[in-house]
């Protein structure tokens, strides 16, 4: 591992020192004021560097509390504070992060080829809430066949309980989950069970409630553009140097001192940069360049635009990232199956040929863009599958429901198991969501632990979302959950026993051997887009058929509507695979995922002959060369 080590904030030296350091251009004095037993308060001029930099060395010890006093006026915490151990209006407090002894010297990274990913929120994911609570389930993660946790933001947030978005820390791991130590444990334990471990980062806002950075700097944000959250963060105006690095040290910190494999990007939809390198740019060159010498780091975001710059190669005009959240298969499988059609997802057909086209070019939006001057549509480009991150559920599209509900609350387990197979036999990389792998019935609701008088603005912002989305609900029969009541925080905590019980065992295997055969199957591992046809047989069938260079074949059928004779003889499309007899690999029908008990055997798929696939169901069928 290389020895970069963050130079802002409180960095512990050498001899039982701590070298504090703080951007403050505009402020024409700076102290460190620390907090000493039984000394009291003292505090240190600190000198001013050309970069508007100050910095003082300082006799204290790991532990010692802090903050910057800024022209003889307000204390305020550090903006690079590792830790805030009473909060975010209370002090900074210095951390040395150098000082855990990590076991992972053998760990190499996440594998973008077999890259399944397991969205998890600290604080509901178990009764304790806990960093170190997570390390006790990573053992049956590893098992199912989950390759990397990724952890909702976990930084420093206001209050007792939050999803991690408020955050006004990003170099804080809360004190509500563990603090530094117990990230770094969690991380170091992963690492052993052969988890990757991502963070969701927030670089495009901070939270509304303890967000110093203003009183530091006037350039940390600019009023040029506009956020759902207020001013944007000004990566691209004055004094943009030292914004830009601010948050680059951060995915750097990241990387080095907590040992992360990688970061989502929250919304990068809102990050406004007009810059000639934009900052996604950079900061991919910066984590590829720097952040492991000997391991892999991968760098996805979030882009409701589907932005397709974001993951093109730098040569190819890109930015250079490794992944993109693709919400379109969501929201084109959502309406299929729901028929819901209001506000985003008016969109969306809902049609199997949607669904086909979606997963054979990748995406639904944006269109191709049509040649200047002609009629001819422009060729998208074909996107490789690890950089396409598809689910069926996430914390935006359950906890942003006026009741928290998951899909399986919407349809019935036929139809939730055909949808788990197209998810993970598709080539991409699948993002499972907390619970969803047993079926759970806890509702993910958005709950925040603000002040009195922002929490009435957050219920009230809520209340008014939710009445122009879901119009057709009654609050007054059916009140919305409070964001800001205890309650609401914990009916979002997950029910693990609830993993083993009848209903919910039989989802949890269908996910295991799922999972494995993405893994072990010499086709399906193989996560190959240029090696697929995708086709609508019917109204309600989905067809994906996947070879390799062997001429190993598999036939993935997903059927969303009721029982349908198919004959492979018929299809076209296959071409010459519709001469060959295929095996049924697996089946959601089967009675051991609590299907309609079909036989297996029933479904063999024979030239000349047409097999009645089963009701809600999907099938994999495979064929040698």
């Amino acid at each position: 591992m290389s020895v970069w080590q963050l130079d802002m904030g409180a960095r512990v030296l050498d001899g039982g020192r701590v070298r504090f350091r703080v951007w403050a251009p505009t402020s024409t004095s700076v102290e460190a004021e620390i907090y000493l037993w039984p000394e009291g308060v003292v505090r240190h001029a600190m000198e001013r560097g050309d970069d508007g930099v100050w910095s003082v060395d300082v006799d204290c010890a790991p532990g010692t509390l802090y903050r910057y006093r800024l022209d003889d006026a307000w204390s305020h915490p550090d903006p690079c504070s590792r830790s805030q151990p009473e909060g975010v209006h209370g002090p900074s407090q210095v951390v040395d992060t150098q000082a855990f002894r990590w076991t992972d010297g053998s760990w190499r990274g996440a594998d973008p080829q077999t890259l399944v990913i397991y969205e998890l929120h600290v604080g509901t994911f178990t009764p304790e809430g806990t960093f170190d609570a997570v390390i006790g389930h990573l053992d049956d993660l590893a098992a199912l066949g989950i390759t990397s946790i990724e952890l909702m933001p976990i930084t420093e947030v206001p209050g007792r309980w939050n999803w991690g978005y408020d955050s006004v820390d990003p170099y804080a791991p809360t004190r509500n989950y563990g603090g530094p130590e117990g990230l770094q444990r969690l991380v170091d334990a992963a690492h052993a069970r052969g988890l990757a471990v991502i963070l969701d980062v927030v670089y495009n806002h901070l939270g509304p409630e303890g967000n110093y950075l203003a009183a530091f700097s006037p350039f940390y944000f600019t009023d040029r553009y506009q956020t759902p959250w207020g001013d944007a963060v000004n990566f691209d105006g004055e004094e943009r140097a030292f914004v830009r690095r601010y948050f680059i040290d951060n995915a750097l910190y990241w990387a080095h001192e907590y040992h992360v494999d990688g970061l989502r990007l929250d919304a990068t939809h809102q990050i406004y940069d007009a810059s000639p390198k934009h900052i996604l740019q950079e900061l991919a060159e910066a984590l590829h360049e720097h952040a492991h010498p000997d391991r892999t780091f991968l760098l996805m975001a979030e882009d409701e635009r589907n932005d397709l710059r974001i993951i093109l190669p730098r040569e190819e005009g890109g930015y250079g990232l490794d992944g993109l959240w693709i919400d379109d298969f969501h929201h084109a499988v959502h309406v299929l199956l729901t028929e819901e059609d209001r506000g985003y997802l008016v969109a969306y057909e809902g049609t199997t040929e949607e669904i086909a086209r979606l997963i054979r070019v990748g995406y639904i939006f944006p269109e191709p863009p049509r040649d200047p001057g002609t009629d001819a549509v422009g060729v998208a480009p074909l996107i490789a599958a690890p950089k396409i991150v598809y689910c069926l559920q996430n914390h935006d599209q359950i906890g942003n429901r006026p009741y928290g509900k998951r899909l399986g609350e919407f349809i019935d387990q036929e139809l939730l198991l055909a949808s788990v197979a197209l998810l993970l036999l598709t080539p991409c990389t699948p993002m499972i969501f907390m619970g969803s792998e047993w079926g759970s019935s806890s509702p993910f609701l958005y709950f925040t632990d603000h002040n009195p008088e922002l929490g009435e603005l957050v219920r009230s912002g809520r209340n008014k979302e939710f009445k122009d989305f879901w119009s057709a609900i009654d609050p007054a029969r059916f009140p919305m959950p409070d964001p800001q009541a205890e309650e609401t925080f914990l009916r979002s905590k997950l029910d693990l026993e609830e993993r083993d019980r009848p209903g919910h065992a039989e989802v949890y295997q269908l996910y295991g051997e799922l999972l494995h055969l993405r893994r072990d199957d010499p086709v399906l591992r193989m996560h190959d887009r240029w090696r697929m046809l995708t086709a609508a047989p019917s109204a309600s069938i989905v067809a994906v058929e996947r070879w390799n260079e062997a001429e190993e074949r598999r036939l993935l059928l997903v059927n969303f509507g009721d029982a349908a004779a198919f004959d492979a003889g018929t299809q076209g499309w296959l071409g010459e695979s519709a001469a060959r007899s295929w095996r049924v690999v697996v089946s959601t029908a089967e009675a051991r995922f609590g299907g309609l008990a079909i036989d297996p055997a029933r479904l063999a798929l024979m030239p000349g002959r047409a097999v009645e696939l089963p009701e809600r169901s999907a099938t994999l069928w495979a064929a040698g060369p």
